[in-house]
Order: C-alpha cells, then sequence, then structure tokens
C-alpha cells in the first residue's frame, strides 16, 4: 500500500508529535512524497542541522514523478472540482493527484481532501 502523506502530518511528525502510523509505513516503504510536500518542508527557517536531517530523510523517499502529463492532471481535477464548486489550490490538487496516480491513499489533516474524496475516486488513509 502506497501513501501520500500531506505537509500537515509531516509537520506534526517533526515535532515529535508521535504518528507511530508514520514510523511504521516509513519502514515499510509505504510513502510516497509529493513534490510540493519536499519544498513546503523544507521552506520554514531550519537551523543547519535540522535541514540537513529533513533533506536526508526526503532523499529517502521514492518521489511521484512529475511530468507534464501530472500536471496537466492537476490542472483537470481542479477545473472538474471548480464546475462542481470546489475550489482547489494547485499544491493541494498536486497533492490529490499524486495519491490518484499512484493508486494509494491520501494522509491529510486538511479538511480540503474530505471534500475532493467526495467528488473522486481520492481514497484518504485513517489510521
Amino acid at each position: 500500500m502506497s501513501v501520500v502523506v500531506d505537509t500537515s502530518i509531516w509537520l506534526e511528525y517533526l515535532r515529535g508529535n508521535g504518528y507511530l502510523e508514520l514510523e511504521a509505513l516509513l519502514e515499510e516503504g509505504g510513502v510516497v512524497l509529493a513534490p510540493v510536500v519536499a519544498a513546503e518542508l523544507m521552506s520554514p527557517p531550519l537551523a543547519r542541522h535540522e535541514r540537513t536531517d529533513l533533506r536526508a530523510l526526503l532523499d529517502s523517499l521514492p518521489m511521484h514523478p512529475a511530468p507534464l502529463a501530472h500536471w496537466c492532471a492537476v490542472g483537470e481535477l481542479r477545473q472538474r472540482l471548480g464546475r462542481r464548486g470546489l475550489t482547489v489550490s494547485t499544491p493541494d490538487a498536486h497533492v490529490a493527484q499524486c495519491a490518484l496516480e499512484t493508486n494509494g491513499s491520501l494522509w491529510s489533516r486538511d479538511a480540503i481532501f474530505r471534500k475532493v474524496a467526495a467528488e473522486t475516486k481520492l481514497r484518504l488513509f485513517s489510521p
């Protein structure tokens, strides 16, 4: 099983707030990194050792490929959801599309993904 882990979960995990399920997924190799999540995680000001450790963790994960076809699908997802009255940011649509393309699940604390799942085949991971 592959799980795309959204920034909201990573931030809690990196702050030391548990998530034994994430530890297990990491050990099993079940986590897929969405490229925009890597950028979001590397954006805050971090101490040099924190940045080095985070970079090593991210380097150890398989990253979802994001060729042009993926980005076109992200735009099409946003358009379909918009027609249904649901506005989704490009980064959130990208994360959701990564989960859809891997035929995996998405783990997030963000409410927008519950709305996306109600309108698409997106599966949400619930530990």
